[in-house]
This record gives C-alpha cells, structure tokens and sequence, in this order.
C-alpha cells in the first residue's frame, strides 16, 4: 500500500530524516518507534507532503510527488496528528463535519459510524470539543480523521498524555480498525504497547532507520527490551 524509498526531511541544514526506506502492506499495522527528536512526525508529515522533502513516496500505486495535502486526503490518507489539535471551540458535531470536508455526501452515515465506534463522545456531541477530557479529545481526533474514510490512518503518538486505561481503550480501538480494513501507520514513544499490536516495526534514530522487523520478535529481543522498552 505505501513504498517509501530514500526519504530525507530537512529543517534548513537540519537533517530530521536521513533517507530512509519502509514498506507498509495492506492490512496491516506497523510502528514506527524512537526516542524524541528521532525523525518520526517529520516522516508523517512528509508522507502527506506538509514539509519539504526528498525521495519517493508511493501510496496504491500512486506517485504523491508534488501533489497537495488535501489531495493525498482525498486518495486516502489521514493523519491524527500529535497533541490531537481538536477544534476546541466547535462542538463535537462540528468537528466532524471538519473531518469530511472532501466527503460530504457520506456525512451523516458516517457521524453516525462514529458514534457507534465511540459512544463517550455520542454522549457529548454538543459540546465544545475544547471541554472534552484527553481521551475523548483522542477518540474525537481519531474520529474526525476517519470521516475521510482512509485507507491509510497514521497516528502520531495517540498515547501520549493519556491515562493507562484510556490508552487500553484506544490502542483496541486501532486494533478494530485493523480489523475492519484500515492499514494503519503508528508512531508512538509507548514501544511496548506499539509493538503488542503490530505486525511489524521499524525503529528509528537520529533520522535513521536502527532496526526493522517483526514486532512480535522485537518485544522479545533482550537488546531492544533493554534500549527501548524499559528492561
């Protein structure tokens, strides 16, 4: 589904990516893991060509060279950006609608989806998203993002900040989404949890990719255990 062959990322003379290959499979979830500052929002942003980059980028066959944002939406992409960044003075309802921006005709059929995925934020559709707790801030950014109807999700560290249960809850969540046919691509700091639900990985560091593999094998290796996982 997305081939990425040599990617480079740089801030001026800043070198955030340093060509860089991976390969997602349709069906699949992958992770991308590393520490702070290792290159993996700046690899998300490149993919949606929201910042000036270098390499090749194929998603379904389709060359995303010099082609728009919104444009890469509408073939399938979507991100759920670090931070959620939720409208905090639209409503939940409202928010929604923001994410079907390029698919209006399957608004409503969609809002309702949404509802029945997550039914906290159902009990708060009128309220300004800014109210909202961290984790049905999460479920609403992930939420708006699925009103595109992606074939590729890509989530930025939905853990971070979050309660131990809630990123239970929302790590399930990725997992159905899986199941009901999204691919999706997973950055997160939380390795352990990345990795428990992926097929497989890639780690990077300093802009590099360090190790790739099967995640599954991953949480097993005591080098990585140790560097990566906290023992």
């Amino acid at each position: 589904m997305l081939k990425v062959k040599n990617l480079e990322v740089y801030y001026g003379v800043i070198a955030a990516v340093r060509g860089i290959n991976f390969e997602i499979n349709e069906g699949e979830i992958v992770s991308l893991i590393g520490s702070n500052g290792a290159g993996k929002t700046s690899t998300l942003q490149a993919l949606l060509n929201s910042v000036k980059k270098k390499g090749e980028v194929v998603f379904g066959g389709y060359d995303t060279k010099n082609h728009k944002t919104h444009a890469l939406v509408q073939k399938g992409l979507a991100l759920v950006p670090e931070g959620r960044r939720v409208f905090i003075n639209l409503s939940v309802e409202e928010n929604l609608r923001m994410g079907a921006f390029n698919n209006d005709e399957n608004y409503k059929h969609l809002k309702d989806e949404m509802y029945k995925l997550f039914p906290r934020i159902e009990q708060k559709r009128n309220q300004m998203a800014g109210t909202l707790s961290g984790g049905e801030q999460q479920m609403l950014a992930i939420a708006r993002a699925l009103m595109s109807e992606p074939k590729l999700l890509m989530l930025d560290e939905p853990s971070l900040g979050l309660a131990p249960k809630i990123v239970g809850e929302v790590f399930d969540t990725i997992v159905r989404l899986r199941d009901e046919g999204i691919t999706i691509l997973l950055v997160e700091q939380n390795a352990y949890a990345a990795l428990s639900i992926s097929d497989k990985a890639y780690v990077l560091e300093n802009g590099e990719i360090a190790i790739s593999g099967n995640a599954k094998d991953m949480i097993g290796d005591d080098a990585i255990r140790q560097k990566y996982l906290g023992g």
